[in-house]
C-alpha cells in the first residue's frame, strides 16, 4: 500500500541525492509557522483539487505535523485512488525539527 519512514531517514535519502517529492499537507496557517525547504505545500482539505497531479514515476513523501493526517491520506490515496508510490513521513515536521533541522520552528 504505502511505506512509513521517519523524518531522519527521509533527510538522509534526500542528502544522498534521491529524487523524492515532498508534499506538505498541513493547512496554510501552519505553513506560515514552519516549513521544510523544497516541499510542495498542498493542503489536505483541498486534496480533491491536486491528488491527480502527483507524479507516478517518483516516490511521493507526504507529511503533516506529526504524521497522523499524512498516514490517513496515504491510506486513502493507496486504497481509493490506487497510488503505489507513496510514503508517509512518520513524526512529520515536528520530528524533522527535532531530528533533522532545529532551525525549523516547533509548534
Amino acid at each position: 500500500m504505502y511505506k512509513t519512514i521517519p523524518a531522519e531517514q527521509i533527510a538522509q535519502r534526500l542528502q544522498s541525492g534521491e529524487d523524492l517529492v515532498l508534499i506538505d499537507i498541513r493547512e496554510p496557517v501552519e505553513w506560515t509557522i514552519a516549513a521544510i525547504e523544497g516541499a510542495e505545500q498542498r493542503a489536505m482539505s483541498q486534496v480533491n483539487e491536486w491528488w491527480q497531479e502527483l507524479p507516478s514515476d517518483r516516490e511521493v513523501v507526504i507529511f503533516c505535523h506529526h504524521g497522523s493526517r499524512s498516514a490517513h491520506l496515504c491510506h486513502a490515496l493507496a486504497t481509493q485512488a490506487g497510488l503505489s508510490n507513496l510514503t508517509n513521513m512518520s513524526g512529520g515536521i515536528d520530528r524533522w525539527s527535532l531530528q533533522v533541522d532545529p532551525a525549523v520552528p516547533r509548534y
